[in-house]
C-alpha cells in the first residue's frame, strides 16, 4: 500500500474511502511490468487483495519494448477520452503520449465503476477525465518510481541520483542509461513504494498543452473499429421492423415475399419485432421490406402529442416537490408594479446519433459475445445475461468505439433486441437499425411543461420568479437512488441556483412520465430544457419593458457579484450568461465572445449568444440561449411560435 504526495504537498491516504486505491506490482508473461489499480470506490482493498477473480479498474503494461499498455473503462465517442486519460499516464511516468497504447476494459462494475457515477461502469455526464484524474496520476508516478529504483540497485546507485526521462532512467553522475523495456522484469520483483510525489502544476510537460490524438491515424486510415464494423467469421445481418406504437405487438406476418429476396437466410418473428436475417444489408433491407406485418397496438394506440402535453399541462397546476425557494415570492409578486406569465414546452428530442444502433450477438449453447459500442458495458453484460438465462462469466462483451453517444448509449434496448434475435440464429449475426426504426424507435429527451411567471418593480428589476414545469426523470429509472423526495439534479439542473440576483425565488418539479414513451439522457438534460425557458422568459421581461435584453445582475457563492447591468443601458455588443453546473458564471461585455450566433436583423426578434466555459473549468458548460419571443402577458400557451421553438432548439444543439 502507498501514500500519495498531491499537487500541493500534501500527503494522501489510502486508507481514505474517498481516495481508496488498490495497486498490486507484478510480472506479466513476457517478463513486463504489470501495475494493476482500482479506482477508488465500492469494495474493500481486503475483498479486492483475496478474490481470486480480482481485476484491476486500469491496468498500466510495461512490455519490453517499452510500450505501454493502458486498459480503461471510459469508451471513447468522440469526445477525446482515449487522449486526455493516456496524457495523465505519460505524464507521470515521463513518456511520449505516443509511447502509450490503449486497450477496452471488460465488463465489471465492481471494479471498473465510475466513482462519480455512484460506482456504474459508465461513460458519461463528462466526468471521465475527472474521474482518473487522481488515481491514473498516481499509478504513472508509481511506475515510474518502481522503474528508477529498479535502475539504482542494478547500477548500486543512489536513486536519488537517478531521473526518469522520455521512457528511459538516466543517472546523471555517469551518463548511463537503461530504457523502461529493459527495466520492466526487474521492476516487476521490486516493493510498491509508500510514497511518491506526483508532479507540480507548473512542471507537467503534457497536461494543458495540444496533443494529437491517438484515435485520429486509425480513423483517417480506415482501421478504427465501431461497434457496426465488427465481422466475426460467419456473421450474418438482420435489420427489424418493430412495432410503429410502444407497447404493440405482431398480430400477424406474411413473409413470402422477403423469404423469396435473393440472400435472405431467415426470418424472425418476436412478440413485438419482425427481423429479417440476411448475407448482407442491402438483402436484409429488400426482405425486411416485403414483409407484410398486421400490428396489434396495443394500449398506445390512440395516445397523440396533445394527451401528453395535456398531462404535464395538469400537472403543473398543482404543487410539486420544491427545489428551491428564496425569500417570499407570492409577496414580491402581489406587490409588484409589473406581473409577468408565461408557459413553454419542449419537445421529445431523438438523439439520431451518427453511428445507427447496432450490435453484433453470437449466442452458444452455453455461452454468449457480444461486440458493441456502449457507454454502460456493465449493464450491456447484464443484459445479455438476462435474456440468455446465462450467469454474468459466461457472457463475453467486447466494447468498441461509438460514432456518436450523446446519452443514447447509456441504454442496453439495442443489446436487448439483438440478444433476442441472436436466441433464433445459428452463429453470429449483426444486427443493425434503419433510421427511420432509429428515429422511431429512440428513447427520446424528455417534454417538458413549464408555467413560469415573474414580477418586476417600478425600475423594471425582477423581484420574484416562480417556475413550476413537470416531465420526466431518467434519474429515477436509470438511477434510482439519486432521485429523493420527489427531486434529482438531472432534472433541476439550470433551473436552480440561476446566475440571476433575483431576492424572490421559487421553483417546483412535477413528475409525470409519458404514457408509453420511453426517455432517456440527452446530452445536457437538465440545461437543455431550463436554461432554455429560463433565459427565454428573461428576454421576455425585456421584452414587456421594451428594452434591450442584457443580464440585470449575477449571483454566485464561488464568483465576486459581476457588474451589474442596467436594462436602459444596452450594451454595444450581444450580453450573456453561461450556465455551468459546478460554477456561475456572469459574463459582461468585456468577458463574452464577440462572435453572436444568429444576429439581430430588422425583420426578426430572435438573437442567440453563446459562450462555452473553458474545459479546464466546467467539463459540462451550457451555453445561455438568448430568445426574445413575441408572446406577452397572460398566455397559457403559445401554440402559434412551438414550431419556431422547435427548430430554435434543435439549431441550439
Amino acid at each position: 500500500m502507498f501514500d500519495c504526495i498531491s499537487d500541493a504537498n500534501q500527503a494522501v491516504s489510502v486508507n481514505d474511502p474517498s481516495r481508496r486505491s488498490f495497486l498490486r506490482a507484478g510480472a506479466t508473461a513476457g517478463g513486463g511490468l504489470l501495475l494493476s489499480l482500482r479506482l477508488p470506490f465500492a469494495a474493500s482493498e481486503a475483498e479486492a487483495a483475496s478474490s481470486e477473480t480480482f481485476a484491476p479498474n486500469a491496468f498500466i503494461r510495461v512490455e519490453r519494448d517499452g510500450q505501454i499498455v493502458l486498459t480503461m473503462p471510459y469508451v471513447e465517442m468522440g469526445q477525446g477520452t482515449y487522449t486526455s486519460i493516456p496524457m495523465l499516464i505519460a505524464e507521470e511516468l515521463e513518456v511520449d503520449l505516443s509511447q502509450v497504447r490503449l486497450e477496452h476494459a471488460p465488463p465489471n462494475e465492481k471494479l471498473y465503476g465510475n466513482p462519480l457515477l455512484g460506482g456504474v461502469q459508465a461513460t458519461g455526464n463528462s466526468n471521465a477525465v475527472r474521474a482518473a484524474w487522481q488515481p491514473l496520476r498516481q499509478a504513472g508516478a508509481i511506475a515510474r518510481t518502481m522503474l528508477v529504483l529498479a535502475a539504482a540497485r542494478r547500477w548500486n546507485a543512489d536513486p536519488a541520483s537517478c531521473r526518469a526521462q522520455s521512457g528511459q532512467v538516466l543517472h546523471a553522475p555517469t551518463g548511463r542509461s537503461l530504457k523502461y523495456g529493459e527495466l520492466a522484469a526487474d521492476a516487476a520483483r521490486m516493493p510498491v513504494p509508500e510514497r511518491v510525489v506526483l508532479k507540480r502544476a507548473e512542471d507537467f510537460k503534457l497536461i494543458g498543452t495540444p496533443a494529437k490524438r491517438l484515435d485520429t491515424p486509425a480513423k483517417v486510415n480506415g482501421t478504427a473499429v465501431y461497434g457496426i464494423d465488427v465481422r466475426p467469421p460467419g456473421v450474418k445481418i438482420a435489420t427489424l421492423a418493430q412495432s410503429p406504437v410502444f407497447g404493440g405487438r405482431v398480430k400477424s406476418v406474411d413473409d413470402a415475399a422477403a423469404k423469396a429476396v435473393k440472400g435472405v437466410r431467415q426470418i424472425v418473428r418476436l412478440d413485438d419485432a419482425v427481423a429479417v436475417v440476411a448475407d448482407h444489408m442491402g438483402a436484409a433491407k429488400k426482405g425486411l421490406a416485403a414483409l407484410v406485418i398486421e400490428w396489434d397496438d396495443g394500449p398506445y394506440a390512440k395516445l397523440n402529442t396533445n394527451d401528453i402535453v395535456n398531462d404535464l399541462e395538469k400537472a403543473t397546476l398543482s404543487s410539486g416537490a420544491v427545489a428551491q425557494n428564496i425569500g417570499d415570492v407570492d409577496s414580491a409578486i402581489a406587490g409588484a408594479v409589473t406581473k409577468v406569465e408565461a408557459t413553454y414546452q419542449v419537445p421529445f428530442l431523438a438523439h439520431a446519433t451518427m453511428e445507427p444502433m447496432n450490435c453484433t450477438v453470437h449466442v452458444g449453447k452455453d455461452s454468449c459475445e457480444v461486440w458493441v459500442g456502449i457507454q454502460a458495458l456493465a449493464r450491456a453484460q447484464m443484459a445479455a445475461a438476462k435474456i440468455t438465462g446465462l450467469p454474468l462469466d459466461k457472457v463475453i462483451v467486447h466494447n468498441h468505439l461509438i460514432g456518436g453517444g450523446f446519452g443514447r448509449r447509456l441504454e442496453v434496448d439495442g443489446v436487448t433486441r439483438a440478444v433476442e434475435i441472436a436466441k433464433h440464429i445459428d452463429g453470429p449475426v449483426k444486427v443493425v437499425w434503419t433510421r427511420e426504426e432509429d428515429i422511431q424507435h429512440d428513447m427520446y429527451r424528455p417534454y417538458w411543461f413549464d408555467r413560469i411567471s415573474a414580477g418586476l418593480d417600478e425600475n423594471g428589476k425582477p423581484v420574484a420568479w416562480n417556475n413550476r414545469f413537470a416531465g420526466s426523470s431518467i434519474m429515477a429509472r436509470w438511477a434510482p437512488p439519486a432521485f429523493k423526495n420527489g427531486l434529482d439534479g438531472d432534472t433541476t439542473e439550470g433551473a436552480i441556483d440561476l446566475v440571476y440576483a433575483l431576492p424572490n425565488m421559487h421553483v417546483e418539479y412535477v413528475r409525470v412520465e409519458p404514457n408509453g414513451i420511453p426517455t432517456a439522457f440527452w446530452r445536457s438534460v437538465g440545461p437543455s430544457h431550463n436554461v432554455f425557458v429560463t433565459e427565454s422568459f428573461m428576454d421576455e421581461l425585456a421584452v414587456r419593458l421594451s428594452k434591450t435584453r442584457s443580464p440585470i445582475g449575477a449571483r454566485s457563492s464561488k464568483n465576486p457579484p459581476a457588474p451589474k447591468l442596467s436594462l436602459s443601458s444596452p450594451p454595444k455588443r450581444p450580453v450573456g450568461a453561461s450556465h455551468c453546473p459546478k460554477e456561475s458564471v456572469a459574463a459582461s461585455p468585456s468577458s463574452l465572445c464577440s462572435r453572436p450566433i444568429w444576429r439581430r436583423s430588422p425583420k426578426s426578434r430572435c438573437r442567440r449568444t453563446e459562450r462555452f466555459a473553458s474545459a479546464a473549468s466546467c467539463a459540462r458548460s451550457i451555453a445561455a440561449l438568448w430568445s426574445i419571443l413575441t408572446r406577452s402577458g397572460r398566455r397559457s400557451r403559445a401554440r402559434s411560435s412551438s414550431a419556431s421553438r422547435r427548430r430554435s432548439m434543435a439549431r441550439s444543439r
